[in-house]
Formats: C-alpha cells, sequence, structure tokens
C-alpha cells in the first residue's frame, strides 16, 4: 500500500511543485516506486518534468470517469505523473454530485499498491481538488516562502485540515513546514521562521529543519524539463532537498528506500 504525501499551501508561489518535483526525483533515485499527481489546473508539475500537458489525458479525465487512470499516468525521468492541464479548472463547478470529496481517493486506490509514495501537487487555493487531496493524504507538507503573506496562507490552512480530519480523514496529519527561498542573515526571514514554528505548534507538527535557500537552479531547471536533483545535483539547492527528503522518509522508515543520500 503506498504513502500519499500532499504538497500544499493556499498562497501561490511558494515552491510547492518545486518541492513536489524534487520529493518525486529523491524518492524515485533511491529506489521508491513512485507516482505524482498533479491536481494544479496550470498543470505545472507535468510541464516542469518535460510531459506534453496539452495533448495528452489527464487527472481530469481519471476524475470524471470517463478514462481509467493506468491509461493516463505518464511515464517520466522521476517517476509515474498523473498530469493535469487547465481543463481541470472546471472541477469546482463539474464535480458537485454527493460524495466529490473522494473523487481521487477512489480512483487512485486502483493504482495504490503499484507504488511506495504517492506525491500531490494541490492547487494555490481551498476548493475541491484541495480537499480531494487531503482527503486522499495521509500526510502533508506545507512550503511557504519567507514572507508574511505566505505566513497567512499557512495559517488559513488549518481550518480545512480540521474539516477533513473530522468529516472525511481522521488519519491526515501534517508531517511538517518546509521554508523555501530562505536566507538566514535577513532579519524578515529569521522573524517568519519565528511565527512558522508557532503556527506549526497549532498544527501539531513542526518546521523542518531543512530549509530551502533560494537559487537559480530553481528558475532553470523546469526549463530543462527537470527537477532541481536532477538537473543540477551538485547545487545548494539540490543538497537542501535531499536533507529534506531525509526527514520525510525517516517517517516512514519502513519502506523500500536503498539508501540515503546526504
Amino acid at each position: 500500500m503506498s504513502t500519499v504525501i500532499a504538497i500544499t499551501n493556499q498562497k501561490g508561489g511558494v515552491g510547492k511543485t518545486t518541492t513536489a518535483c524534487a520529493l518525486l526525483a529523491g524518492l524515485h533515485q533511491r529506489g521508491a516506486r513512485v507516482l505524482g499527481v498533479d491536481l494544479d489546473p496550470q498543470g505545472s508539475l507535468g510541464f516542469c518534468l518535460g510531459l506534453d500537458i496539452e495533448n495528452c489525458a489527464t487527472v481530469y479525465d481519471v476524475m470524471k470517469g470517463t478514462c481509467p487512470i493506468r491509461q493516463v499516468v505518464t511515464q517520466s525521468d522521476c517517476g509515474d505523473i498523473l498530469p493535469s492541464n487547465i481543463l481541470l479548472s472546471a472541477a469546482e463547478l463539474e464535480f458537485s454530485r454527493p460524495g466529490r470529496e473522494f473523487l481521487l481517493k477512489n480512483q487512485l486506490a486502483e493504482v495504490a499498491d503499484e507504488y511506495d509514495f504517492i506525491v500531490i501537487d494541490t492547487p494555490p487555493a481551498l476548493n475541491v481538488l484541495t480537499v480531494n487531496a487531503y482527503v486522499a493524504a495521509d500526510g502533508l507538507v506545507i512550503p511557504m516562502a519567507p514572507e508574511i503573506l505566505s505566513l497567512l496562507g499557512v495559517s488559513q490552512i488549518r481550518e480545512t485540515i480540521d474539516t477533513v480530519r473530522r468529516c472525511y480523514n481522521s488519519r491526515l496529519r501534517v508531517l511538517g513546514i518546509v521554508l523555501n527561498k530562505y536566507n538566514q542573515r535577513f532579519t524578515l526571514n529569521r522573524e517568519v521562521l519565528d511565527m512558522a514554528e508557532q503556527i506549526a505548534q497549532q498544527l501539531e507538527t513542526k518546521v523542518f529543519q531543512s530549509k530551502i535557500r533560494a537559487g537559480v537552479v530553481v528558475a532553470e531547471a523546469p526549463a530543462h524539463g527537470e527537477s532541481v536533483l536532477t538537473y543540477a545535483p551538485g547545487s545548494k539547492v539540490a543538497r537542501d532537498f535531499r536533507l529534506l527528503i531525509n526527514e520525510i522518509t525517516r517517517e516512514y522508515g519502513s519502506l523500500p528506500i536503498r539508501n540515503e543520500p546526504m
């Protein structure tokens, strides 16, 4: 049975897709069977990993029930991907029938035994797609930038998490908050870290010790259809992500990870 991790923050531009790509690539490099699920109508996860998202079936077709999930899953250098595109933006209006919160969970159940990890990249909103991700997930990773508005986005997630736990998925937990674009020399970054730790306590979680530094490779990697870990494996950013993956995988140490590189 797979472990499902959703990468989430209702604020855009905080590094959700970069984090999802790095997590997929890092786990794949360690020998895990991974599936990435793109729940963002912008289709960034598939695009960043080199897929032609405009000319393929997507998670939208799977959730509608018009295409079997195994026919939609596409291979990439970082593992399998369930892609998305702009058609998914109709989900809020179209997925209106009772039980719509379980659409993704029910579909992933078809392939759950084929993967060790399923990583879901969520949209920058608290909508039916985000709720579907939370209902399907075992754990949440919350990326944030060291900015006040990003901090506000994290604080607003709590109500949605509590609702999902109460009504749909009592096992859901927050694995941690990860700071992206972090520079400890900046006063604002240190102040946001202190506030993030306070929010982490409210969410009954932690701020990951691994902080992801800013770097030009973060912007360059998607242009080459790669994750940071495969595009620039020797970069400081890649090292930061490997340390983060070490922290996350320690939560699931019984799964078949071949090694744990630094």
